[in-house]
C-alpha cells in the first residue's frame, strides 16, 4: 500500500502542476492586451526611435486576424493537394510483433512513424487592410481542418511474416489551416526581421497560442480543464495520503 500511496501522490502532484499551467495561460490570455496592426506599428516606431534604430521592439500580446497566403502564394499539402497557409501530415506503420519464449508464442500490434513533415512557412494574418507575419515556431494551430485520416492494408511480401514481424498496414493523416480562417494569436511581436512578426516569446514561461477558436472560448476551455485537473489532483493526493499512512502502520 505504501507504493501505492506514494504512486498517488506523485500523480497528484503531476495533476496539481498541469492545473497551474493551465491557470497561467488563462490569467496570460487575460492580460494581455489585444492590439491592431497600426497600433503595434506606432509602438514599434517610438522604440526605433528611443534605440536610434530599428530592429530592437518586444511586446507580448494579442492578436486577431484572418490567415493570409504568405509571399511564396498558397501551399498544397502533401498528401491531398489542398490549398492552405499551412499543412502537415503523419504515416505510421502498424504491424505485428510475434516473440517465441519457449514453447509459447506471444503476439502484439505496435505502431512506428515512417514519415512526419510540417510546413516550415508561417503566413500573415491579415485585419482592416493590414498584415502581420506569424512564426509558429515549429507549434501545431489548435485546431485546424484534419482533411485525411486513412488506413491502408499490406498486400504482397510486406505482409508475410518476416523475422517476427509483419507489416498491417499504413495509417495516414494529414491537417490543414486554410486561408480565411479567423486565428487567435498570443505570442511576442518583435521587428528583428523588419516587418513585425508574432512569434512564441523569448521567455519559456510566458504562453504561446495559436488557435482558431476565438478568447473567450479559449479562456472557458481552459477553466473548465483547470478545474478538472485541481480537483483529480486533490482526489489522488487525498487517497495516497490515506494509503500511505494505512501502508506505515500496517
Amino acid at each position: 500500500m505504501l507504493v501505492i500511496g506514494i504512486v498517488l501522490l506523485l500523480a497528484g502532484a503531476g495533476c496539481f502542476y498541469a492545473a497551474v499551467r493551465t491557470q497561467r495561460r488563462v490569467h496570460a490570455m487575460m492580460a494581455a492586451e489585444t492590439l491592431t496592426v497600426p497600433e503595434l506599428l506606432d509602438r514599434a516606431q517610438i522604440a526605433a526611435g528611443l534605440n536610434g534604430r530599428p530592429g530592437g521592439f518586444r511586446m507580448v500580446c494579442e492578436v486577431v486576424g484572418e490567415t493570409a497566403p504568405a509571399p511564396v502564394g498558397l501551399l498544397r499539402s502533401e498528401l491531398t493537394g489542398t490549398e492552405c497557409v499551412w499543412h502537415a501530415h503523419r504515416v505510421e506503420r502498424r504491424y505485428e510483433q510475434r516473440r517465441r519464449d519457449g514453447d509459447r508464442t506471444t503476439s502484439s500490434t505496435r505502431t512506428e512513424t515512417v514519415a512526419e513533415l510540417t510546413s516550415p512557412h508561417g503566413w500573415p494574418l491579415l485585419r482592416d487592410g493590414h498584415t502581420i507575419g506569424v512564426d509558429p515556431g515549429g507549434r501545431r494551430p489548435d485546431p485546424v481542418d484534419q482533411v485525411l485520416d486513412t488506413f491502408e492494408p499490406s498486400t504482397g511480401p510486406e505482409a508475410a511474416m518476416r523475422a517476427g514481424s509483419r507489416t498491417l498496414g499504413y495509417r495516414r493523416q494529414e491537417w490543414v489551416l486554410r486561408p480565411g480562417v479567423t486565428m487567435y494569436v498570443l505570442g511576442e511581436v518583435d521587428d528583428r526581421d523588419g516587418p513585425l512578426v508574432i512569434r512564441p516569446p523569448q521567455d519559456p514561461a510566458s504562453p504561446f497560442v495559436l488557435s482558431t477558436r476565438t478568447e473567450d472560448e479559449l479562456t472557458r476551455a481552459d477553466r473548465g480543464t483547470q478545474r478538472v485537473w485541481a480537483r483529480g489532483g486533490a482526489a489522488l493526493v487525498l487517497l495516497g495520503l490515506v494509503l500511505a499512512v494505512a501502508g506505515l502502520l500496517g
